[in-house]
């Protein structure tokens, strides 16, 4: 059986393509108060009129295949002198597993990541000392980063080399970032189609 998405995942794809209700409603024949009823979920549109709307969604996801038109934004960063408190508290909220550190330019010097954190409470025993400490001094290396231009195909072989994010920088400074959830939310609708 095929995956059909779910209301917000079609908006969330429509949005990535880069297409107003009104535009995908005018390239797949349907009228916009349908796509916006299946976008809300009161409505559940023939197989193929889904298929229509899905197809489009896909030739203009394939037009938009550059880190930019995937990428998350904005990003949550730390400042240098930020502490693992705020590191963990973003983390949690979030549900993120990764924060870039950033300096005062607002360009990227480091990651913090859970395990960071983690071994700082393994090695210290004493949590309020690890989460009073400040995040520049125990950042670890930069995520990979690339271009806005860069093609996602590139992004996604950085993804499978084992990293768990890739940071879209513009002057060092980070604008997005891609995971490999990202990169499967692209993917999705097209083992609908």
């Amino acid at each position: 059986m095929s995956y059909i998405p779910t209301p917000d995942e079609i908006r969330i794809l429509r949005k990535r393509a880069g297409l107003t209700q009104r535009e995908l409603a005018r390239r797949a024949g349907v009228s916009q108060s349908l796509i916006a009823r299946i976008e809300g979920g009161s409505v559940d549109p023939r197989l193929s009129t889904l298929k229509r709307i899905l197809k489009v969604i896909e030739e203009a996801l394939e037009e938009k295949s550059h880190a930019r038109h995937i990428m998350h934004s904005p990003v949550i960063t730390l400042s240098v002198s930020d502490p693992l408190e705020k590191a963990a508290k973003l983390m949690w909220k979030h549900n993120i597993s990764q924060i870039p550190v950033v300096d005062n330019e607002g360009r990227v010097i480091g990651t913090i990541y859970e395990d960071t954190i983690v071994k700082k409470l393994l090695t210290y025993k004493d949590a309020d000392k690890v989460f009073k400490m400040p995040a520049g001094e125990i950042a670890e290396a930069p995520l990979p980063a690339v271009s806005p231009d860069e093609p996602v195909e590139k992004v996604v072989r950085i993804l499978l080399s084992g990293v768990p994010a890739v940071l879209v920088v513009d002057n060092r400074r980070p604008i997005g970032i891609i995971t490999k959830s990202d990169i499967i939310a692209v993917h999705l609708h097209r083992t609908s189609a």
